[in-house]
């Protein structure tokens, strides 16, 4: 039987894993899953491991830590996910030891770097004009659809680092979106509107978010499924919103 200091640490452990996954956009199946397997490979009985996009409960025999921790704001990382999911693996093939994998999740939490703000929208615009050809635009649609998406892509990370309300981020860059492909296609600088717009508002779209919610809900998690479904179709609600008010107003 190991110490309560050692279970209340393994315990903290699941805990820090499980919240890195869920603030990084891993499904709710998957956080589960990895909390459960860390407690079971440092022999922590009775795991029960329960995860929704906004909080995650976490209960063990004799672990004294709060069962609850709240997650108030989500992103997309890949990276983080896959280390902690390398971090998960170490344990399980006996590795490390719980001391040394609740450093490395501590550094991996406390890591925040990222592509910097400039990539992400070169990144975007190259993108959407990329999706404009691949929908059947013309190539003269292509630079068109790279400055448009770049500025909403621009519109949405702006607004939403300074107010943090997602939707109306991605509602004002899909207006801007829509208002500068109306006033290319105007000036001769594009061709096919329709194109443009599809382009740019891809980068904006919730791919990710969608997959995962189908993913949860086929693994019967019905309440983290629909609630991330339920996100995405604000997303999108937004995205068009954004959109039909520009082609109204034409």
């Amino acid at each position: 039987m190991k110490k309560l200091k050692d279970r209340d640490l393994i315990a903290k452990t699941c805990i820090l894993a499980g919240k890195i996954m869920l603030e990084s956009g891993a499904e709710t199946y998957r956080v589960e899953d990895t909390m459960d397997r860390i407690a079971a490979a440092f022999g922590l009985g009775d795991a029960q491991s329960y995860a929704t996009p906004t909080g995650l409960h976490f209960a063990a025999e004799s672990a004294a830590i709060p069962g609850f921790i709240r997650i108030s704001k989500r992103t997309t990382d890949l990276h983080k996910i896959a280390k902690v999911n390398h971090i998960s693996r170490a344990i399980s093939a006996g590795q490390l030891e719980v001391g040394n994998a609740y450093q490395k999740l501590l550094d991996l939490r406390n890591d925040t770097q990222k592509f910097p703000s400039w990539l992400q929208i070169v990144a975007a615009g190259v993108a959407s004009g990329c999706f404009a050809i691949m929908y059947g635009g013309a190539w003269q649609d292509f630079l068109p659809a790279i400055f448009t998406g770049g500025a909403g892509f621009t519109t949405m990370l702006t607004i939403d680092r300074f107010f943090g309300i997602r939707f109306f981020a991605e509602f004002a860059a899909s207006l801007i979106i829509g208002l500068l492909a109306v006033f290319f296609v105007y000036i001769h600088f594009g061709i096919v509107l329709e194109k443009i717009i599809i382009g740019a508002v891809m980068p904006l779209v919730p791919g990710l978010p969608i997959t995962n919610a189908v993913r949860d809900l086929m693994a019967g998690h019905l309440i983290a499924g629909v609630s991330k479904g339920v996100e995405s179709l604000l997303t999108a609600c937004a995205i068009g919103a954004g959109i039909a008010a520009v082609l109204a107003w034409l």
